[in-house]
């Protein structure tokens, strides 16, 4: 028994060394493996050219079919404060409404969104 518990003792000690990350899978991602997994949705959606809500700004066009991305309209608890601006819309939430060559296509919808929006006067961006 003692055997055993020193050589748990000296596989810990490698692992810390070697830097690896010896941990109890309890069903529950760890803060590292979130993080992985959200960057390759946003790896993926830039891919695909789908932008997420930090990176929806620039020259936005409404519409009503093939959208880029659908929004939603909300009073509380956006996924992004959008304000709308006529010139250099170049950060998180800054919309400049445009009718030709936008950045990205919008569509209104009522349910089911991609990104709940919240139309703001001062500090745009996304939490």
């Amino acid at each position: 028994m003692l055997w055993k518990l020193v050589k748990f003792g000296i596989v810990l000690v490698l692992a810390e060394l070697l830097s690896l990350r010896v941990s109890v899978d309890l069903g529950h991602p760890s803060l590292q493996e979130r993080f992985a997994l959200e960057w390759a949705g946003c790896q993926q959606a830039l891919a695909d050219g789908t932008p997420n809500s930090c990176t929806l700004f620039g020259k936005i066009q409404i519409v009503e079919h093939f959208p880029d991305v659908k929004v939603q309209v909300v009073e509380h608890f956006p996924d992004l404060r959008v304000q709308r601006v006529e010139h250099f819309a170049d950060s998180a939430g800054e919309w400049q409404i445009v009718e030709h060559f936008p950045d990205y296509k919008v569509q209104i919808v009522e349910h089911f969104p991609d990104i709940k929006i919240q139309w703001v006067d001062h500090f745009p961006g996304c939490d």
